[in-house]
């Protein structure tokens, strides 16, 4: 069992910028594909950002050029560096780990963005 734990959402005005972590229990975080997803009110959950076992990353469209993930395996941590924020990243933000099969799931954090 993966327990997740994110954290380093808030309350920021549009332009501004947030990180997000999200810490990993257990020893198997270094083989695991890492994503970020969001839920708006009212809306479907929608990815975010994916980042392989082997470093690889890839990003929804509308947040190329704004959001970045990053993994640290010595810490078991995930990041999403959120820039140029806009209204509309306003979402409780969850952390996910997918290896094989199996898939966890975090409690969310929630993002707001002022206009």
């Amino acid at each position: 069992q993966v327990q997740l734990v994110e954290s380093g959402g808030g309350l920021v005005q549009a332009g501004g910028s947030l990180r997000l972590s999200c810490v990993a229990s257990g020893s198997i975080f270094s083989y695991a594909t890492m994503g970020w997803y969001r839920q708006a009110p009212g809306k479907q959950r929608e990815w975010v950002a994916t980042i392989t076992s082997g470093g690889n990353t890839m990003s929804a469209d509308s947040v190329k050029g704004r959001f970045t993930i990053s993994r640290d395996n010595a810490k078991n941590t995930s990041y999403l560096q959120m820039n140029s924020l806009k209204p509309e990243d306003t979402a409780v933000y969850y952390c996910r780990s997918l290896l094989g099969t199996r898939a966890y799931w975090g409690q969310g954090t929630q993002v707001t963005v002022s206009s």
